[in-house]
């Protein structure tokens, strides 16, 4: 729902004309402020506390993952957990700026079936969307986000837009009953609204329901791609279609309001074992993932990496990414020279802002500054 219908079903569109001039102006001021937001991971709560974050580098930070429970599709939060809640949301709307906050439900290693699931009937459909409403408002969040990786069937792709098109509808009612502002209501997305070119997203219902999306564009290459070397998040891909550009493109292809769009940047590497050393660029044989956590570091680690193994550092200027080698270790990953031409790219298409997953993963908030300067400059 625009700002427009929302003040109509709350019959202010009969006010003086005045007002609605007043109206406009805040419209388009509110559909054009950049979207520069940071997942915060529950993991992270002990070395990377709330408190850490430097809120002078975002405007929306995300308390990752909540998720509901799989048989009644209902939030139970424990008392550890009301206790981090309580933190996080008191903590960043605490911070001098305040940013805004959102919880989000899922996650990569949540799976499907809970989701496909819960949204295959009203009833339980219902069930969820109330329970969220209640956490959101129980702790203090300004926002839901939800982290579906990925619908599996086209089916449950058109049952996700039937859950997004109640939300809203629910999330407008409570805040008419109660006088609050409506929740903010957001997805984490597939970098392509057309997925692996079979099922597509229920854009439509994405438009009219959501105030915008987290396209994740990265994990192009990682893991499951264990034979050869791949750039993680390459922003262009000179031999196909697996980069950002074509992930964001896809999306305006489709139509989505560009200031909805939102584009991801990983602070975090992938990597992989060389089969042989002196062939080592992008797509290299491979036998395996490399050094890291299951395949994987976070951008501060892949510089303690570089810098401790005399690394052979590589910007690719063809797919706009980095890679790093040491004897058999390859690392992919972004840092300042991709980040930045990565969101001078996303200013250029007009789009609504940038996130990381996650902000646990800078160094000294160094990318997330670079970012932070170069959207503004």
């Amino acid at each position: 729902m625009t700002f427009l219908e929302y003040f109509n079903t709350m019959g202010f569109l009969k006010a003086p004309m005045f007002f609605l001039v007043i109206l406009s102006l805040t419209i388009c001021s509110t559909t054009s402020a950049t979207n520069k937001g940071g997942y915060w991971p529950t993991w992270a709560q002990d070395s990377f506390p709330p408190s850490t974050i430097d809120t002078t580098l975002f405007t929306h930070v995300y308390y990752a993952f909540l998720s509901p429970n799989k048989d009644t599709f209902q939030f139970n939060i424990d008392q550890a957990t009301t206790s981090a809640l309580n933190s996080f949301t008191t903590t960043l709307h605490g911070k001098n700026p305040p940013v805004k906050t959102l919880f989000s439900i899922g996650g990569g290693s949540f799976g499907t079936e809970t989701f496909t699931n819960m949204a295959t009937s009203p009833n339980s459909r219902g069930t969820f969307i109330r329970s969220t409403i209640q956490v959101a408002r129980k702790y203090n969040f300004d926002g839901i986000d939800i982290d579906w990786e990925y619908p599996q069937t086209q089916a449950a792709m058109d049952n996700f837009g039937r859950l997004l098109d109640e939300w809203r509808v629910a999330v407008n009612q409570e805040a008419r009953s109660t006088g609050k502002p409506p929740l903010l209501l957001s997805a984490a997305t597939n970098y392509k609204s057309l997925v692996d070119g079979v099922l597509k997203y229920p854009v439509e219902s994405i438009k009219r329901n959501l105030d915008w999306i987290n396209a994740m564009c990265y994990d192009y290459y990682g893991p499951w791609t264990p034979s050869a070397t791949g750039p993680p998040a390459a922003l262009y891909d000179p031999n196909g279609q697996v980069s950002t550009r074509d992930g964001l493109q896809s999306w305006i292809n489709a139509g989505i309001q560009k200031e909805k769009l939102v584009m991801g940047l990983p602070l975090f590497g992938r990597t992989w074992k060389l089969q042989n050393p002196s062939v080592n660029g992008i797509g290299a044989p491979a036998s395996g993932i490399g050094p890291g956590n299951e395949g994987a570091m976070l951008y501060s680690e892949v510089q303690k990496f570089n810098a401790q193994n005399n690394a052979r550092v590589v910007f690719d200027e063809p797919t706009v990414s980095y890679y790093s080698v040491a004897g058999t270790s390859w690392v992919g990953y972004d840092d300042v020279n991709s980040v930045q031409r990565k969101v001078q790219y996303a200013r250029s298409l007009n789009i609504g802002g940038y996130f990381f997953w996650t902000v646990v993963g800078d160094q000294d908030w160094k990318i997330s500054r670079l970012a932070s300067k170069t959207w503004t400059s």
